[in-house]
Parts: C-alpha cells; structure tokens; sequence
C-alpha cells in the first residue's frame, strides 16, 4: 500500500526511546544494512526489507536519498511466494506414487511418516523454483520532529512484522498509536480519570427492537 495514491489505509507509531542527535546521520547506512534481498533465483518462500520510498527496486537508494526535509521515508518491501494448494496437492500425489512404484521392487507397500514429510519438503522446493514471489510494497514515512511514524498497512501482521525490523533494524521500540494512547498524550489528568467511567456506546441496530 503506497501514501502516494488517491486514498490509502495506515497506522500511527511514535517511537518511545530516547533519540540522540549523533542517530540520525546514521539512517541511510542503517536502511542499506538491512535492505530487501531478492529471492527470484533462489528457493526462498518470502523476503522483506527497507527499499527506496520512490522506486521499490532501489535497494541502495541512487533513485532519492530517504531524507525529505523533516521527514525521512522509505518503504518495507515484502516478496513471497504463493503456490496454489491444488498445485501441491497435485504434484505431492506424484510423487507419492512415484515412491510407492520404488518400494514395490522391494516388495514394500507403505511410506514411513518420516519420508512422506521429505518427501512434501522436496515436492515444494521443486515448485517453488518454477513460482515467482509476488512483491508488495508498504510506505513508511518518519517526522524528525514529531518523532512519530505512520506506516500504509492495517493488517495485524504486518504490523508485527514492521515493528519487529524496525526494531532490529534501528534498535528503537515502536508503540502503536491507539485511541487510548492519543488520550493519554491529549488529555489532562482531569479528563484522563474521566474516560474510566465512560461505558460503551452502540451505534447499530438492535435487531430484536
């Protein structure tokens, strides 16, 4: 999901440790460092990293630098690969009569749990050097001065995932920004105390009215 288009979905953060001055000169080594690698030749399920936030293929960001004035933006990159299950089911029977047909020589009948799980395991590597990953792209745009973060997904894992790279990418820990969290930096303690005696408000329908 890109910022740059008519309408777009995404989650506040801000970051909750302690920013030196001597960090932020270090943020385009730090994004190359653990920037997305390719898995289009090699086997690999699925891939992420940080890309440049206008062209998803620049990993050593020649197309912009990620600064833009009191912003810095990048974007997290994930490729993977989907092979349909019919596929697999398909090609995992094959190869199930396949090895069925070399143990009749041997006057065996039966597969051992053990190589049937092999056997899957190499059944899948196969097909997967025939599939190529599926890339998608998720903008990540940082307020130098806000110290906050907004990130184009609201899918529940890729906030994990975001949160966990970021982490390990820069060493800084993430707090999504809930309604209850914009209270907290919002209120006063006054009002603050007030939101605990606040109930639940139904705007459906009760269908049995």
């Amino acid at each position: 999901m890109a910022f740059l288009t008519s309408s777009s979905s995404f989650t506040r953060f801000r970051v909750i440790d302690a920013i030196p001055e001597e960090f932020w000169p270090k943020v385009p080594e730090l994004l190359k460092k653990y920037a997305f690698h390719d898995i289009d030749d090699i086997p690999e399920e699925r891939s992420f990293g940080w890309v440049c936030f206008d062209d998803m293929l620049d990993t050593e960001w020649r197309t912009a630098q990620p600064y833009k004035g009191e912003y810095i933006v990048f974007s997290l990159r994930l490729d993977t690969r989907r092979i349909p299950a019919g596929v697999i089911k398909k090609h995992l029977t094959l190869a199930v009569r396949e090895e069925l047909q070399r143990l009749a020589q041997f006057n065996k009948k039966f597969i051992a749990r053990e190589r049937k799980k092999e056997i899957k395991e190499q059944v899948i590597l196969r097909l997967r050097q025939r599939f190529l990953p599926v890339p998608a792209e998720f903008n990540v745009i940082w307020s130098i001065k806000k110290n906050e973060i907004w990130f184009a997904s609201t899918q529940g894992k890729m906030i994990d995932l975001f949160m966990d790279y970021f982490q390990q990418s820069f060493e800084l820990n993430l707090e999504q920004i809930t309604p209850s969290i914009l209270a907290e930096v919002m209120l006063d303690e006054s009002s603050l105390a007030g939101l605990d005696t606040l109930e639940e408000t139904r705007f459906a329908l009760d269908p049995g009215a």
